[in-house]
């Protein structure tokens, strides 16, 4: 894995920065370069971590003083029978630690503690039933007074919206013809924040429901829930940035996102009080669905042989039966390790918040949430029928597939300060699952969750193996795809309308620097004259498609403007289809692309394009 190149960017130290975090981040992370559309730019590595939420039914603690951190803290989760857990917190406070979070109604206990023989002298307490590490590493003071992120200074952009390869793929861009979604649905974002200042998200962010819930209990104080890196922004954008013709457009941009910040500052690891918090926030706050684009730091794969790592499956996996029996459905990245998750041997990942070794596992041993029972496992797609090279995948665990990117192909959206880039990975993915989700509970209120895990299923796009021994089964389902590619159209009961006659030219023809090129296609046997909505297919690979002036002409000369891209479109590539008044012309004739590059630097090709009368 790794990050490509960014293109007419300027460079800062801070830029530097974020390069350094690189290395430290590739075994837990997808490719993910963000290109900043306006303004200082940089690659980062998009991260996979945990989630966070509220204290259930009851106003979050406020956090503690400074003075009560100490080094050497660690934080466990205790588990117990849900309901009344004062006798367990009692037991807590009296064998050295002290409680930092407590969810009655599944049972579960944050608590925190600065002695090594905690969690065994814990455990022999009567009414407690595990009791887990949560870390390899101390728990950071900030947990008792956590600062506020940042809150970045907003870009205006001058970006208009078009379609892009991610959003044409799964056929969203027709599914809004159908819905483009419902401000009753709301949409949980539990991942490293949200900029809810940015220009293409303020219009449907859901501030009174979002909070942080970094280090396991909720803080609802204004901005918690804001971005501590900027992949939680590039995750909300692709569900739900708004349709309001500027720069991007989400999968279901009339929903509400609210932010569920589960990320820690500085180390933006997920760890697994933080999910716990999350999903009881996410039930609590009747989020219809959340996206999970993340596992919990900072195992790989937690396996329930290990005392510490079965509280934190048995945590995780209540609160997340928590927050489904309240209605809500999880979405979540299946991960970016090129892993056969139905074939686990090892791991050389863990613990990725002190020194990882390599360690010999089984089938056992699970991703959470990802692998968790009633999730949506989510694998990554390239730009076309293809697996993603960084996807995991695995039979009987992948559900569905989306695209995710891959290469050059990366999957552009919001990043913080209003700002916009690409990135690549399993958490591209899954954001539009999530979306599509969306869109389905936005046609039918009544489906509970397992109606909508099934909808997803049934009408994804069955996507055949590829010559690849690894992924089994059928066409229907298999280990890579799963039922298939999420396809939003079908979902919200949408039908494609019946294509007209068609036409494509396959040849590509070289677009150079300062120079105008066209590519013809001849049109026979069709009656009378092109329609009033002719359709044109263009696909140009270009780098910084700022250059590119599109045209269609028609076959009399007459010339009809596609798209004049502004000149700060950094973006790479033109995909997508245009809709064209053409019904003054004779169908039958020879029609072109013209493709115009005003500037030098970056060149190209027309590598296929099409006619639809």
């Amino acid at each position: 894995m790794g990050a490509t190149g960014v293109v007419r960017a300027t460079w800062s130290s801070e830029d530097d920065d974020l390069f350094s975090l690189i290395s430290s981040r590739l075994t837990r992370s997808a490719v993910a370069v963000a290109v900043a559309a306006l303004g200082t730019a940089a690659a980062l590595i998009a991260p996979t971590g945990a989630a966070a939420a509220a204290q259930p039914a009851a106003a979050p603690a406020a956090p503690a003083p400074a003075a009560a951190w100490a080094a050497g803290t660690r934080a466990y989760l205790v588990i117990t029978a849900p309901g009344d857990t004062s006798a367990v917190r009692a037991a807590v406070a009296g064998n050295g630690g002290s409680v930092f979070a407590s969810y009655d109604a599944i049972g579960v206990i944050v608590a925190h503690s600065a002695s090594a023989t905690f969690a065994a002298t814990l455990r022999q307490v009567a009414g407690v039933q595990q009791v887990g590490a949560t870390r390899t590493s101390d728990v950071p003071a900030d947990a008792y007074n956590p600062a506020l992120p940042a809150n970045p200074a907003q870009a205006a952009t001058t970006l208009a919206e078009t379609n892009r390869w991610d959003m044409t793929r799964i056929k969203a861009d027709q599914a809004w013809a159908v819905t483009t979604g419902s401000a009753a649905v709301k949409v949980g974002v539990l991942d490293t924040g949200v900029d809810d200042q940015h220009q293409d998200l303020a219009p449907n962010f859901d501030a009174a429901d979002s909070a942080s819930c970094a280090y396991g209990k909720a803080d609802t104080r204004t901005g918690a829930w804001r971005d501590v890196d900027t992949h939680g922004t590039h995750v909300a954008g692709t569900i739900a940035a708004a349709k309001n013709g500027k720069g991007v457009v989400g999968v279901a941009p009339g929903v509400k996102i609210a932010s569920v910040r589960i990320a820690e500052p500085g180390t933006t690891l997920f760890f697994a009080e933080n999910t716990v918090c999350g999903f009881m926030w996410a039930g609590d706050h009747g989020f219809k669905v959340t996206n999970n684009s993340y596992y919990t730091d900072p195992w790989q794969f937690n396996c329930p042989d290990n005392v510490d790592q079965a509280a934190i499956i048995e945590g995780v996996r209540r609160a997340e039966a928590y927050a489904e029996g309240k209605g809500s459905l999880q979405v979540a990245a299946a991960g970016n390790s090129n892993y056969d998750l139905a074939n686990k041997t090892t791991d050389s990942a863990s613990p990725n918040d002190s020194t990882p070794g390599t360690r010999t596992i089984t089938n056992a041993c699970v991703d959470i949430p990802t692998e968790l029972p009633g999730v949506v496992t989510v694998a990554a797609m390239g730009n076309g029928n293809v697996k993603a090279s960084y996807s995991n995948f695995g039979r009987n665990v992948i559900d569905v597939a989306a695209p995710g990117g891959d290469g050059a192909d990366g999957v552009y959206s919001t990043l913080p300060g209003g700002k916009y880039g690409t990135k690549s990975g399993t958490s591209m993915a899954s954001p539009h699952v999530t979306g599509v989700a969306a869109l389905i509970a936005s046609t039918n209120p009544t489906l509970t969750p397992a109606d909508i895990r099934a909808r997803l299923a049934a009408d994804a796009t069955d996507t055949p193996c590829p010559s690849d021994s690894r992924c089994t089964g059928t066409t229907a389902n298999n280990a890579f795809f799963g039922d298939g590619q999420v396809d939003a159209l079908k979902a919200v009961g949408g039908t494609i309308p019946p294509a007209g006659p068609y036409f494509e030219n396959l040849t590509d023809v070289a677009v150079t620097d300062n120079a105008t090129v066209e590519s013809p296609i001849t049109v026979t046997g069709v009656t009378g004259n092109a329609p009033a909505a002719l359709k044109v297919g263009v696909d140009i690979k270009h780098t910084y498609r700022g250059d590119l002036v599109v045209s269609l002409v028609a076959p009399d000369g007459t010339v009809y403007l596609l798209e004049d891209f502004p000149d700060s479109d950094s973006a790479d590539n033109v995909i997508k289809t245009y809709t064209v008044n053409a019904s003054s012309e004779a169908a039958n004739g020879t029609w072109k692309l013209r493709v115009r590059d005003i500037a030098a630097q970056d060149t190209g090709k027309i590598d296929a394009w099409n006619l639809t009368f």
